[in-house]
């Protein structure tokens, strides 16, 4: 337990954080898995509008270090590529 009022203020800090962490991860894994959804049902239009939708709010994870860049850029890609295989 922490000891000093400094340390106490960093553990409600980090509680803040977390939390905070933990709902705008979720939210990103939720756009990403409603484009892939689309794709595995073949409905190529609805993978791109999802895709269009997710694309910021992987963007916006990103500039809150949520994931990292590369990662994000990965995610995009392959998404990307998916749908573009769909005909």
């Amino acid at each position: 337990m922490a000891n000093t009022a400094q340390a106490k203020k960093r553990a409600r800090q980090s509680l803040v954080r977390r939390e905070r962490n933990v709902a705008l991860k979720s939210k990103l894994r939720t756009f990403v898995k409603n484009v892939v959804k689309a794709i595995e049902a073949g409905d190529k239009n609805l993978a791109g509008e999802n895709y269009k939708i997710a694309v910021p709010v992987i963007d916006s994870g990103v500039s809150k270090g949520i994931i990292h860049k590369n990662k994000a850029a990965r995610y995009k890609s392959r998404l990307n590529k998916q749908i573009i295989e769909l005909s």
